[in-house]
């Protein structure tokens, strides 16, 4: 029986996303999919702001944004008290400030591609197809007295023939009929309401002026939400029509929904000249009672969670539930940190799972009720705008998750960091701040140390410095010896100032090490709260609610969200944080900043 660390059920959105993760840390998986081969055709469509910037972070935001239609206003209709639509409002699809990454639509099908096209450049990490999991078996003995035994077994049908397969880890992506979570005798939460929704990509000729936007229609025959869709055909469009209540889903046709979606529409006119793709649904907001068995089997994706598609959280939501829980195995799997760091999966996706039950529950609740004024249900949809940007998460309270501080009044810990422009030191390049943040394992320390031509700021520079490149701090206690010094934590220094006030070589040198094959220092590390010469000043410092003359020590995690906000003095708790999870890697040869050398 072959021996897999990690066996992905699924290869949707929530599977690919951990896959990815671990083939970063040059971990094979053993991914099983039903299909005969990869998705042509998706349901979901739209990618919210939180994930285009996790495949920025990835290195293929540029493929992503350049074939997606981008989403950039959003237009209200409602009835005029006459049965027929009036246009009421428009809003930015997001509002300035959340983000640096906009809201986008493309088909589920090129997203997988291009999530497994990079699977397969990281380390040739391929997709087994045809393969129907029909049981998981769990030796509950060996999964918590021997970390580094099999204690899981797979069995997966194809060709007719029963293969079995044994792992470390198992993780359940396999929809919302999972076997996985049925073997496991878990059970879905919650409820389906009466309410019937269609959905349809189609071709119209229309007069209808905004069909090219993203627009919402409630009238009196009904109500319809228009995503328009990305591609060669530019009057591609999507319907979301609301059928109403008493009607059964399979007893829906495409006439019904077309014929729906001119009464709505009126007094405008609507043909259909192609169907691409139709489908009808009942809503319903489910999630599993249990998300893990024995920290050994995770579910993830449609697997633990259900709920209607017009918030386009979906895809999103389970995307970012593999995008947690992989770089975690990674790191448990290298030997870098403790398996408890596994539990913190359950504790943080659990919530983010519940916490969207409850938002779709409302936001079905907005477009169903025939008792909202267009007024508050335009009040009500931009309310709901930072939550289907993806930028509403907060994990409570764990190993990797500490307290907040009031150092950083607009940085929550437990939250994804607030992305804002910076000058790069070396270069005098204007980025976005979390466009350093790449999606490659590293912690980060950030240290944001005020006006650096002050010679007392210079000198806590130096102090942080100094203790945590030390022998016996965190970089040098935690890094592996083979691997470069900042392969595991970066630090990463935001000054505030001008930034021609300040000569390299009064920084000190552990933040441009010597890195790389070829041993070159490393200057990117260094950045500036300053004007940039063709973009003008981020007030980096403003936007994240830092004194420049009290500065902050701040703490991200792999996946881009703060640990800890700490004050420049209380530099050493940073070593207790990572001594809560990682793994010392002490006795070993550790290769100090600057120069190299020997560290017993």
């Amino acid at each position: 029986m072959e021996k897999f660390d990690v066996i992905i059920c699924g290869s949707g959105s929530a599977g690919l996303s951990a896959a990815l993760w671990l083939a970063k840390y040059g971990i094979r998986s053993k991914i099983l999919e039903r299909r005969d081969g990869p998705m042509k055709m998706g349901q979901a469509d739209g990618v919210q702001c939180r994930t285009v910037e996790i495949f920025e972070s990835f290195g293929v935001s540029e493929e992503l944004l350049r074939e997606a239609y981008h989403v950039l206003e959003v237009s209200f209709w409602a009835d005029n008290g006459t049965g027929a639509i009036k246009r009421t409002g428009r809003t930015a699809d997001t509002a300035p400030g959340l983000s640096h990454q906009p809201h986008v639509i493309l088909n589920q099908a090129r997203i997988n591609g291009l999530l497994i096209e990079l699977m397969q450049k990281y380390n040739d990490q391929k997709i087994d197809y045809g393969y129907n999991v029909v049981d998981l078996q769990i030796d509950t003995s060996a999964s918590s007295s021997d970390l580094d035994a099999y204690p899981i077994t797979v069995s997966a049908e194809r060709d007719g023939k029963i293969e079995k397969f044994a792992a470390k880890y198992v993780l359940g992506a396999d929809g919302a009929h999972s076997t996985i979570r049925k073997t496991l005798d878990f059970k879905m939460e919650g409820d389906s309401t009466d309410s019937v929704w269609g959905v349809m990509d189609m071709i119209p000729r229309t007069n209808f002026p905004d069909f090219r936007k993203k627009s919402t229609i409630r009238s009196k025959a009904g109500n319809i939400l228009i995503i328009p869709r990305e591609g060669d055909n530019r009057n591609l469009t999507r319907f979301y029509i609301e059928i109403g209540h008493g009607t059964n889903a399979k007893d829906v046709t495409l006439e019904d929904l077309q014929n729906r979606a001119k009464s709505i529409l009126q007094p405008y006119d609507i043909e259909f000249v192609e169907t691409v793709w139709w489908s009808a649904y009942s809503i319903g907001q489910r999630h599993a009672d249990f998300f893990h068995k024995d920290y050994r089997v995770f579910l993830a994706g449609d697997a633990c969670h259900t709920h209607s598609p017009k918030a386009g959280q979906g895809m999103n939501v389970s995307f970012q539930d593999g995008y947690n829980i992989g770089w975690k195995l990674g790191e448990v799997l290298t030997g870098l940190a403790s398996p408890s760091i596994l539990e913190t999966y359950v504790l943080e996706r659990r919530k983010t799972a519940i916490d969207l039950i409850n938002f779709d529950r409302y936001f079905s609740k907005l477009f169903s009720s025939g008792n909202t004024t267009p007024a508050e249900f335009q009040d009500g949809f931009i309310q709901s705008g930072k939550y289907t940007a993806g930028l509403t998460a907060k994990y409570d309270l764990s190993s990797i998750t500490t307290s907040g501080s009031h150092l950083a009044s607009k940085i929550a810990v437990g939250m994804r960091l607030p992305s804002t422009q910076v000058v790069r030191y070396c270069d005098s390049k204007p980025l976005q701040l979390m466009s350093r943040l790449i999606s490659d394992g590293r912690w980060r320390i950030l240290i944001f140390a005020g006006d650096l031509s002050v010679e007392e700021n210079r000198a806590k520079l130096d102090t942080i410095g100094s203790y945590l490149t030390s022998e016996d701090g965190p970089v040098c206690t935690y890094t592996p010896p083979s691997n470069d010094i900042d392969s595991l934590m970066e630090l990463i220094v935001v000054g505030h100032g001008k930034r021609h006030d300040v000569e390299l070589e009064q920084i000190p040198e552990c933040f441009y090490p010597v890195t790389s094959k070829n041993q070159t220092k490393d200057l990117h590390k260094i950045y500036y709260d300053d004007e940039s010469y063709n973009k003008g000043h981020g007030h980096a410092y403003e936007f994240l609610g830092i004194d420049p003359k009290e500065g902050a020590l701040v703490v991200v995690r792999p996946d881009q969200y703060v640990s800890a906000v700490l004050n420049l003095h209380e530099y050493e708790e940073i070593g207790k944080f990572f001594g809560g999870f990682l793994i010392s890697q002490r006795g070993l040869r550790c290769q100090t900043f600057g120069d190299i050398k020997a560290v017993l």
